[in-house]
């Protein structure tokens, strides 16, 4: 018997899914990649442009469909398909569409890989991925939102800039929504072992004051709009992210990442926000319980009262 590779399918041939398709191939994250999108033209183009380049990636196939059998017998599968944010627009106000968007979409996905991970980097991330569980019922590790991990490699390059050291030595989360009311978790930020609040520059000055903290987090609050109004959309950065998710899922690698996932949240009750969790092959394996300090608390308990309320108004809770 032929022995089985790994195949990982991505779902909507878009500026997200091409490049987050080209992003994993150039990582090798499998064996084989799958396009599925709707516009037959468009995503058999993109499958045959990544293929095209094959020579000078790791070794893989690269195919592309209309047909939702292209996705059979996956081992993750990354659902980017989703209505596009225009600029000006909150990723809450995308709610209702994407909502009734992935009821088509999911169910005949399961049918061909039922026991595939799933992985969705569409927004608004967090009740798209509440719905979706809900509609599916898939277990909360078998499927879960890319959450804040483009939130916090955004956080972690802004701290890296501003302390002048490598990105790689900076390990801080963003939590909570994937949008406005996401928290930057400070108080257990580090710097090569160094809490971030303790970081000083070579004069022996504290470089994270109060303010440059909430420049920085404005910053990466602001990154996604910004990027949006100059070129359309955002792409590259959530790409190579999303492929981080997928490897971490295939490599089995036990990587603490902020994905947006289920919990029972105290007050509030069940929603999907992000929280620093391990993922493996298994997918969600279990959740980090990260330290916070009194004021991140009391943010995290009213983003996750602003994701109930969406919603609740949006009928997936």
């Amino acid at each position: 018997m032929e022995a089985r590779t790994s195949k990982v399918s991505v779902i909507g041939a878009g500026a997200v899914g091409a490049t987050l398709a080209y992003a994993g191939l150039m990582r090798g994250f499998a064996r084989t990649v799958a396009l599925y999108d709707i516009d037959t033209a468009k995503v058999e183009a993109e499958a045959l442009d990544l293929a095209q380049g094959i020579q000078f990636m790791p070794e893989a196939k690269v195919i592309g469909s209309s047909d939702v059998g292209v996705c059979a017998d996956s081992d993750v599968i990354v659902i980017t398909a989703g209505a596009k944010q225009q600029p000006g627009q909150s990723r809450l106000e995308l709610a209702e569409a994407t909502i009734g968007l992935m009821d088509k979409i999911i169910p005949p996905l399961i049918e061909v890989s039922p026991h595939a991970i799933y992985i969705l980097v569409t927004n608004p991330v967090d009740v798209v991925t509440y719905a979706a569980l809900k509609a599916s019922g898939m277990s909360p590790s078998q499927m879960f939102g890319s959450g804040t991990v483009l939130d916090s490699s955004r956080l972690r390059h802004q701290v890296a800039v501003e302390c002048g050291v490598a990105v790689s030595n900076v390990h801080a989360y963003i939590a909570g929504e994937h949008g406005d009311s996401e928290v930057a978790l400070w108080s257990s930020a580090t710097i090569g072992g160094v809490p971030l609040l303790e970081w000083h520059d070579a004069s022996g000055k504290v470089v994270m004051t109060k303010d440059v903290r909430e420049r920085m987090h404005r910053d990466v609050l602001q990154s996604a709009y910004k990027i949006i109004e100059g070129k359309g959309a955002t792409n590259y950065a959530i790409g190579v992210a999303g492929a981080r998710i997928v490897e971490a899922v295939l490599q089995d690698q036990n990587r603490v990442l902020p994905v947006s996932t289920l919990i029972d949240y105290p007050g509030v009750g069940e929603i999907c926000m992000s929280l620093p969790a391990v993922i493996g092959r298994s997918g969600v394996k279990h959740r980090v319980d990260v330290p916070l300090d009194a004021a991140e608390s009391a943010a995290l308990d009213a983003s996750a009262r602003s994701i109930r309320e969406v919603a609740d108004r949006f009928g997936a809770v």
